[in-house]
């Protein structure tokens, strides 16, 4: 529990910092630290992140750094997206989906390696990716913002991601925002599209408040704490930062996962 605490300062502290990866780290400290069902820490996690960036946008939106029409653009089709999949599509997938060597791949395994996969993808993206705010740019055609909204909503709707992980890269690479708008942008989206689709879990899930506001209020102090270090780090460096963390926390989930479907199949 105490190990689960001091992950939830560190969920804020990487919201603040980058704009994204809280809900990476939520997950996989609800479900491995603090011992809470996958299907049930997606749901806490928009909670947390949810909370969380609300509060972490405003220092970001008072110095100039959210870029409202993108939030606008993206947030919007990605706020009716992310409802549908929690309400919908997530509760009619069955708890056991396919057998691999005798082994029956849950709901709960199918997120989490979904989760993964999406981290690494998104990872590659953002380390290798074209310099942000590179002016030889141009903005993208006015659907193309929307169209990715809607992916990244049913994307972070199935695995419980705020999403920011997937925001920042389009924001940065077919937005053209720098860095650290991109981050401030992300929050802004985050926070609203989270919340929202907390709304769709509370009649599918019996949730323990108790715990759910101590890992939220943990986590809006590192936020803050975030914010005021974000100051300090320049906008390249914090995108190479981002990248390499997405893709080290989705090989270990992926390892994670792996393993116990190897080590159930082999005693099978």
């Amino acid at each position: 529990m105490i190990a689960g605490y001091i992950a939830a300062l560190l969920i804020g502290l990487t919201l603040g910092l980058i704009g994204g990866g809280g809900s990476i780290l939520t997950v996989p400290v609800l479900v491995y630290l603090l011992r809470v069902d996958a299907v049930t820490a997606t749901a806490y996690s928009l909670f947390i992140v949810g909370v969380t960036s609300l509060v972490g946008v405003y220092p970001k939106y008072r110095n100039q750094e959210v870029d409202l029409q993108d939030a606008l653009l993206f947030g919007l089709p990605s706020l009716v997206s992310v409802f549908f999949t929690r309400r919908f599509i997530v509760p009619a997938l069955p708890q056991q989906l396919w057998q691999v060597k005798g082994y029956w791949i849950t709901k709960s395994d199918f997120l989490l390696l979904a989760f993964a996969l999406i981290m690494i993808i998104a990872a590659f993206t953002m380390i290798r990716g074209k310099k942000a705010g590179d002016e030889s740019f141009h903005k993208p055609h006015p659907f193309v913002l929307p169209f990715l909204g809607l992916c990244e909503g049913f994307t972070s709707g199935l695995v419980g991601a705020g999403g920011g992980f997937l925001i920042i890269p389009a924001l940065v690479l077919l937005g053209n925002l720098p860095m650290k708008k991109a981050v401030g942008t992300s929050l802004l989206i985050i926070a609203v599209k989270s919340l929202l689709g907390f709304t769709g879990d509370l009649g599918h899930q019996v949730i323990n408040w108790g715990l759910l506001l101590t890992v939220t209020a943990l986590a809006v102090g590192g936020v803050l704490t975030g914010n005021r270090l974000s100051r300090e780090v320049p906008s390249e460096r914090l995108k190479k930062w981002f990248g390499w963390f997405v893709l080290l926390m989705g090989c270990f989930i992926l390892w994670r996962e792996g393993q116990a479907i190897f080590l159930a199949g082999s005693k099978k």
